[in-house]
Order: C-alpha cells, then sequence, then structure tokens
C-alpha cells in the first residue's frame, strides 16, 4: 500500500463545513487526512483501503499529496 501522506485543501475545508456534500466515508477520510497519516494507516484508522476513495477526492481538489520529491542533484551538492 502506497505510502503517500494527503492533506486538505481549502475546498475540503469548504465541504467539510457543509457534510450534507459528501458522503460519510468521503467525508471522514478528509476529517483524518491531516497531511501527517500515510494511506496505510488511514485505511487501518478506517477499517478498509481507502487508496481509491484518497485518489478520486485529490483529483477532485479535496486532497493534496504532501510529499516534496527528493531531488538528486541536492544531494549531489551537498557533497
Amino acid at each position: 500500500m502506497e505510502g503517500k501522506l494527503y492533506t486538505k485543501t481549502p475546498r475540503a475545508w469548504e465541504a467539510l463545513a457543509r457534510p450534507d456534500g459528501l458522503d460519510r466515508r468521503a467525508h471522514t477520510l478528509l476529517l483524518m487526512a491531516n497531511g501527517r497519516r500515510s494511506l496505510r494507516e488511514l485505511s487501518r484508522l478506517l477499517g478498509e483501503d481507502v487508496r481509491d476513495l484518497a485518489h478520486e477526492l485529490a483529483a477532485q481538489g479535496y486532497l493534496q499529496n504532501t510529499q516534496v520529491p527528493v531531488l538528486a542533484e541536492a544531494d549531489d551538492e551537498a557533497a
């Protein structure tokens, strides 16, 4: 399972203020996504695999990946 970290976007915060706009699973996942929990941890906490739902919510602009890619050149310059 992926180790991506997702956090809420401004659109998610707006949606959470109006819980009738999302189904219960999406609403719960948005509440739990804090940028520190991996998809694996979120799945464990919610008792189901949430990868597909997380990808769907990200595609709709509710979640964003918080991981910053590590660039090889930056490591080379430090050496």
